[in-house]
């Protein structure tokens, strides 16, 4: 898949979230890389066999205070060639899957761990 193809199916899973949370992005940025540097991958505590999809950066709206201000945006990365191979190890499809990553990484932006993801069966 071309980046420019990836990209189009990133900006449709922006554009298909629920009015009530566009709204409230604030001060956040989308990027697409085409891999993860090991460095974060290791910060993470993913082994070899850990495949990074996505990564949000930044300070989540729920634990920002009036001194929140005069700060670079938050950044959420997809990493196109991860989601790539884990689509076609698990057969699914990749439109799908980059909505499901584009999804996870704003809820962290709302202040939503892991795991409370997975204690509410997102995944």
């Amino acid at each position: 898949m071309t980046r420019k193809e990836f990209e189009a199916i990133v900006v449709d899973a922006l554009k298909e979230l629920p009015k009530q949370f566009k709204d409230k992005l604030q001060n956040i940025e989308v990027v697409i890389e085409e891999e993860p540097d090991m460095d974060a991958v290791r910060t993470l505590g993913l082994g070899a066999e850990g495949r990074l999809l996505g990564l949000y950066q930044g300070v989540p709206l729920k634990n920002r205070t009036h001194y929140y201000g005069m700060v670079m945006p938050d950044k959420i990365t997809l990493y196109k060639q991860n989601i790539e191979q884990a689509c076609k190890l698990k057969e699914a499809n990749i439109r799908e899957e980059v909505k499901h990553v584009v999804q996870h990484e704003i809820a962290h932006h709302f202040g939503i761990s892991d795991k409370q993801l997975k204690d509410m069966g997102i995944y």
